[in-house]
């Protein structure tokens, strides 16, 4: 079924995307390395949900000093996912194509944090609490226009 039809204007395709997803054959390259070729997606997985708990909440029981740079370090830990991927499939093709994904990821992952820096410097302070106090009267997107709009191109390419 299309992507929205299944459930109320496919609220649910989310869902049914991830029981297709986990229902279908696992296929591996015969002379793959196993064990890195099966669990370096699911780290990558696991980086990216341990992003989601700097989001900043008034009942938040996890409070980072260094949210920012705990952020950087997770972003750029997945760079080695990609890298692993490739290199283990043991194919010379997706290790190529494996490089050049990351020299790509780390390319845009510094313009976002020169970016980010600079409301680092607005604020003077690492902690993620911090961006959402001081965006209270004013936000930082329309603050610093020019810099949101290459932060928007960054974050999707």
């Amino acid at each position: 079924k299309g992507p929205n039809k299944v459930g109320y204007i496919g609220i649910l395709q989310p869902f049914s995307d991830a029981i297709k997803l986990f229902t279908k054959e696992q296929i591996f390259p015969i002379y793959s390395n196993y064990i890195s070729y099966y669990f370096s997606p699911i780290i990558g997985f696991i980086l990216s949900l341990l992003v989601w708990m700097l989001i900043p909440y008034y009942f938040n029981m996890i409070s980072f000093n260094l949210g920012i740079l705990f952020f950087l370090c997770c972003t750029s830990m997945g760079v080695y996912t990609v890298m692993v991927a490739g290199w283990s499939s043991n194919s010379n093709y997706s290790l190529l194509g494996s490089l050049r994904a990351v020299a790509q990821t780390i390319s845009y992952e510094v313009s976002l944090a020169l970016i980010m820096l600079s409301s680092i410097i607005l604020i003077l302070d690492f902690n993620m609490m911090m961006f959402f106090v001081y965006q209270d009267l004013i936000w930082f997107f329309f603050l610093m226009l020019p810099l949101s709009m290459c932060w928007i191109s960054s974050s999707l390419a």
